[in-house]
């Protein structure tokens, strides 16, 4: 008998809904509180590791996920000159297991419906223009205000509302993203016949420039440069020039970086919360708990394991006690230090402008961890 009947998620990105899919599926009402008034159709491109696509497949939606994505499973090195040379083509480590890709490339928004249809057709119900305004824990259920007047009580509360998370700070825990110094430019545009898996290039007026295909016809290109103030309106101009200098596929993504491309700027983040992810009957999961540069693309897959391992432990307890939260973080915060912590190191070896940098040992141990089941 599971440990909860009646859970509230606050979110429905990958990890709420994956959570949500999970626990409906094992006959737990669930209730998903997402404060956009509609489901989100915004967005660019995601890259999603083996680990990733293993939780994928477990959930139930590996088709629908291979037939719109682009899968891979090897990682090119350019260099940054005219041609775009080829330096190498690498085997990547094949992390949910040698019958899947490496890596998964997709449009976020399919992603996001496929999951949000999962969850839906499970009997999790999604509850739209619901932002949290509060949360009272009473020791045997957590009921939450919404902004709209509204009140709502579970027996467990889930925040997975992503980088700024409401829930977070409604029960005390004050951790924060804070910038590593790096920003990115993300455009979605046509795929050149010749993109076949993900390419990068270092060095040039970037720290890195790469791309990743999303589907037959669609990839996302990214340059990563320091932390700056950008206006988003100058993403065609600014992102043309700093390519200029990189060729190859890049002539064909340059031709297509015009004001109908869908171009954004972020700055890189990092936070952990390091210590137990909950707060009584509240837990933070996914980007709520931790975020890190996607220098090694890994933020959807921790996100992922999350999910998977909170639902897990909660469908085979019989309640809910610290022991259980104690378990759960136990098996997810190393695993994710671990991540966010290389994931900051690459970047930093990258402003710190060390050439020596032992990037394939640091590679090469991540994945041999990332293979093993979270």
């Amino acid at each position: 008998m599971a440990a909860v009947h009646n859970v509230g998620i606050v979110g429905a990105g990958a990890a709420g809904l994956a959570a949500a899919i999970l626990l409906a599926d094992a006959g737990i009402q669930v209730e998903i509180l997402e404060k956009a008034d509609a489901p989100q159709t915004l967005g660019s491109g995601i890259t999603l590791q083996g680990n990733a696509l293993r939780i994928l497949r477990q959930l139930g939606v590996w088709d629908q996920v291979a037939a719109k994505g682009y899968g891979f499973s090897t990682l090119g090195l350019r260099a940054p000159d005219p041609n775009g040379t080829v330096l190498a083509v690498l085997e990547d480590i094949r992390t949910g297991g040698d019958d899947l890709p490496a890596t998964m490339g997709m449009y976020r928004p399919d992603l996001t419906a496929i999951l949000r249809e999962r969850a839906e057709q499970a009997g999790a119900r999604i509850s739209y223009g619901k932002t949290v305004t509060g949360i009272t824990d009473d020791g045997g259920s957590v009921t939450v205000s919404t902004a709209d007047g509204g009140t709502a009580t579970y027996d467990l509360l889930i925040g997975a509302d992503g980088l700024h998370s409401a829930v977070r700070k409604a029960i005390g825990i004050d951790a924060e993203p804070k910038s590593t110094g790096m920003g990115i430019w993300r455009a979605f545009v046509p795929r050149p016949e010749e993109v076949v898996r993900t390419d990068l290039t270092y060095g040039g007026p970037c720290f890195i420039a790469g791309y990743c295909p999303t589907g037959p016809d669609t990839i996302y290109a990214y340059l990563v440069e320091k932390a700056q103030e950008r206006k988003h309106g100058d993403g065609p101009r600014i992102m043309a020039e700093l390519a200029a200098a990189y060729g190859g596929p890049w002539n064909e993504i340059r031709a297509n970086l015009d004001h109908s491309a869908r171009i954004n700027y972020t700055w890189f983040t990092t936070h952990l919360v390091d210590g137990p992810w909950n707060r009584g009957r509240t837990v933070i999961i996914g980007d709520a708990a931790h975020s890190c540069p996607p220098t090694v693309a890994q933020g959807a897959a921790m996100a992922l394991e999350d999910a998977a391992v909170l639902a897990e432990l909660l469908i085979n307890a019989d309640h809910v006690t610290e022991t259980l939260f104690k378990e759960f973080t136990d098996r997810r915060l190393e695993r994710a230090k671990a991540v966010v912590n290389a994931s900051v190191q690459l970047g930093q070896w990258m402003l710190d402008g060390v050439r020596d940098a032992d990037v394939p040992g640091l590679m090469h141990g991540l994945s041999v961890m990332l293979k093993e089941p979270a």
